[in-house]
């Protein structure tokens, strides 16, 4: 199967490596050439020196990586079975690219979001009648070459049978797929959002510093990872564009803290380049 991924940030990249370690030719697309060698980069700096070193060997993968090939231009998705988009967080920018992926595809290719809080129903609503069939939420969770859940999401008028088979695409990638309703914030970020909410007040009231409550977390209710190490590798600024939507859908108990956003003003964001909690937490 030949797939694409929209998208060259830190989920899109690794999306695209996934499926390339599964056997799948993938196309990945971004605007910047910039970005996109940095994705390459990134994924290289993964395969080579982080946990999925020990996954896989050099051989498998050099042919992965053989097996992405980044793309400025979205008609080069127009052979794929299945395009995933993995933009920011936003209405507008995912509608975008749904629209303009629906001239582009083949009528029978599957168009997944990986949207970690907007309702599926409302992004269909960019497209077609007839394309909305083909159209669901597959929602990894970072750093996806590690974790193997994947939420999947139908529509409201996603065909069972796409259901079925993109499941099936999912478990021959190594992942994990559960099927959850399509409500905001679906399950996981539900229940995420609520502990990041309220580490981040225990900070606020100076309870505990964020590397202390990451240690309660990992050693006191056995995560593998506590939830300021979270943020940092997702991007405060992300968790920041997830709790407004979810606020927006629930209220107060999800009303983002102002520590929060103000760390984000100030570029503490985490990600790739930019310093995040802990590294704060050390000056």
């Amino acid at each position: 199967m030949k797939a694409g991924v929209v998208g060259a940030g830190l989920m899109g990249s690794e999306i695209a490596l996934v499926f390339a370690l599964a056997g799948h030719e993938v196309v990945i697309h971004d605007h910047s050439d910039y970005a996109l060698a940095g994705a390459i980069d990134w994924l290289r700096n993964i395969l080579q020196n982080g946990v999925a070193r020990q996954l896989y060997t050099s051989a498998v993968a050099g042919t992965a990586l053989a097996r992405i090939h980044p793309v400025t231009t979205l008609p080069a998705m127009a052979d794929c079975q299945m395009v995933t988009e993995a933009v920011h967080e936003l209405i507008d920018v995912k509608s975008t690219v749904l629209r303009a992926l629906e001239e582009i595809c083949q009528p029978t290719c599957i168009l997944a979001s990986n949207t970690s809080t907007l309702p599926i129903s409302t992004l269909a609503g960019f497209l077609t009648p007839e394309r909305r069939a083909y159209f669901l939420g597959t929602h990894y969770f970072s750093p996806v070459s590690r974790m193997k859940l994947v939420e999947v999401i139908p529509g409201i008028a996603t065909d069972a049978a796409v259901v079925d088979k993109a499941t099936d695409v999912l478990v021959g990638i190594g992942k994990q797929p559960i099927r959850i309703k399509d409500v905001a914030g679906f399950a996981v970020n539900r229940m995420l959002h609520a502990l990041l909410i309220e580490a981040v007040k225990l900070v606020e009231e100076g309870v505990a510093t964020p590397a202390d409550l990451d240690a309660a977390c990992r050693l006191g209710l056995g995560h593998p990872v506590g939830p300021f190490a979270m943020m940092d590798i997702v991007t405060s600024d992300l968790c920041l564009q997830v709790q407004e939507i979810l606020y927006d859908a629930y209220g107060e108990r999800f009303r983002p803290p102002a520590l929060l956003k103000q760390r984000v003003a100030e570029g503490y964001v985490g990600g790739r380049e930019k310093p995040g909690w802990l590294a704060k937490s050390r000056e």
